[in-house]
């Protein structure tokens, strides 16, 4: 079911599924929360799951984008439902606002995880790669960009093997504009180190990686795994950036496994 949320600054959109311990998906950069599908309708069977449209995608009008505001938009969805905790899972750039709410609000969850995601801030390397992926943006537009970059989330093998869910994936990201885009890289670039989140955290951390993933290497997250009191570690061999789609059984496995956990913890 697709819900408004007005909540004094915050307007937007989510979709909330299901009946009991609630679970958060957030959506990453150049996706909505469409991109969750197979997890939402998985979950929904035991859990009530809540997917935002993070402000600039899918029905959520653009807004400030920076992880803490967005980690604010999530707040203000929950106390609109009069939630008081959740288990909250991240893909990506929703890893990161994951960690900015786990920083203001760790009262509130029972659990988080980084799927394909960092509490590292962007080096100086990645935030160039961003620079120039803004710039490209700006002068060829969203379209040529997203066409261009999309296809390289997937692995080599899911490429070949699901042609057509490569392009549905594509189709759905073509549907942002290029200010939401940019604006997303420059939130990105912006935002601060939150390795001390992993260290503070008294719940469970998920680290959903790819080996193949060269968006969130696993070498800037084998590091981390051992910083929480308690870690669920997955690496997944000739999985990219999407195992949420490359290896969404698996995935929705996991995370029933992870969010059950969580909340007998």
């Amino acid at each position: 079911m697709w819900k408004e949320l007005s909540n004094g600054n915050h307007k937007g959109a989510y979709r909330d599924e299901g009946k009991g311990k609630v679970v958060v998906l957030i959506h990453g950069f150049g996706e909505d929360g469409t991109v969750w599908e197979n997890q939402q309708a998985y979950l929904s069977t035991y859990f009530r799951v809540i997917v935002p449209d993070l402000p600039g995608s899918g029905k959520s009008p653009l807004a400030d984008v920076s992880m803490e505001n967005m980690a604010a938009f999530i707040h203000a969805i929950l106390i609109q439902e009069q939630i008081v905790q959740v288990t909250m899972i991240g893909h990506s750039m929703g890893g990161y606002v994951a960690l900015a709410f786990a920083d203001k609000h760790p009262e509130m969850l029972q659990g988080f995880g980084l799927f394909h995601s960092t509490a590292r801030p962007d080096t100086e390397e990645k935030k160039e790669g961003r620079r120039k992926s803004i710039r490209m943006i700006e002068q060829y537009g969203a379209e040529a960009f997203l066409t261009q970059t999309l296809p390289n989330m997937f692995s080599n093998s899911y490429r070949q093997a699901q042609p057509d869910r490569v392009d549905e994936y594509i189709r759905r990201g073509l549907e942002l504009d290029s200010k939401s885009l940019i604006a997303y890289y420059e939130a990105m670039i912006q935002r601060p180190d939150r390795t001390a989140v992993l260290e503070d955290t008294k719940v469970p951390v998920l680290f959903f990686i790819g080996k193949d993933d060269t968006a969130v290497p696993p070498e800037s997250v084998l590091p981390l795994v051992t910083i929480p009191r308690v870690s669920s570690v997955h690496i997944f061999e000739k999985v990219a950036h999407m195992g949420l789609w490359e290896v969404y059984e698996d995935s929705n496995i996991l995370l029933h496994q992870f969010v059950t956990f969580c909340q007998q913890s």
